[in-house]
């Protein structure tokens, strides 16, 4: 397993959106020194979405998405025409992130608005950048096929991959519990011990954190 320091050249300014029926967390992501921004998985509350980015005086970008399922892209349609960004998505999610309408009635959710087609797709090992902050693109397949994290200067967004004290669902189309394990084991905790992890749901946490306590890798990396 191979330590991945990461490096940014400006640290960012984050801010972590709680919203909507499923408690999913957007996270505003802002440049300091450009006042650039990015939404990481823009769910259900658009409107709290664009309210911030006008409190903080942030011109947003791009939107980043950690994976297709519904509550983390409710937003993007909304987002995009508002404000013109640019849109990233793994393309082994492209299918399920297209059939957002499908993904919605399941919940008894209507949404009437297509879903843009993304202008850039994400691979393992990109840099993306928003102002002067860069990520490094890490593909944590398992909760879905085109799940990734997206590292750099000490944190890392991890959609729902692992959350604190637990891991992501793997019973939704796309999902399979060997693979998430192994993209947890030997893609994100083998990155630096104070990386701080933003998840897409609950509370943020650290690497530390869950090699030490997450009854899933709990004792592999040398605790008890």
């Amino acid at each position: 397993m191979v330590e991945r320091t990461g490096s940014a050249l400006t640290k960012p300014k984050i801010v972590c959106l709680t919203n909507g029926m499923f408690m999913e967390n957007c996270y505003l992501v802002g440049c300091p020194e450009t006042s650039d921004a990015v939404l990481i998985d823009p769910g259900e509350e658009a409107d709290l979405f664009l309210s911030r980015l006008a409190h903080e005086n942030l011109n947003l970008r791009a939107v980043w998405l950690t994976h297709g399922h519904l509550d983390h892209v409710l937003g993007v349609a909304r987002i995009i025409e508002e404000t013109g960004a640019k849109l990233f998505l793994h393309p082994d999610d492209s299918t399920m992130y297209k059939a957002i309408q499908v993904q919605a009635a399941n919940y008894g959710i209507r949404v009437e608005a297509e879903p843009p087609t993304p202008d850039h797709d994400l691979a393992d090992g990109d840099t993306v950048r928003v102002g002067n902050c860069e990520f490094e693109v890490l593909h944590v397949p398992g909760h879905s096929r085109g799940g990734v994290a997206f590292f750099g200067d000490g944190v890392v967004f991890v959609g729902d991959s692992i959350f604190a004290g637990n891991i992501g669902r793997t019973d939704l189309p796309g999902g399979d519990s060997e693979t998430l394990l192994a993209s947890i084991r030997d893609r994100l905790l083998t990155l630096p011990e104070e990386t701080v992890v933003y998840p897409g749901h609950g509370p943020e946490t650290t690497v530390e954190v869950e090699r030490r306590t997450n009854p899933f890798f709990r004792g592999i990396y040398g605790t008890a």
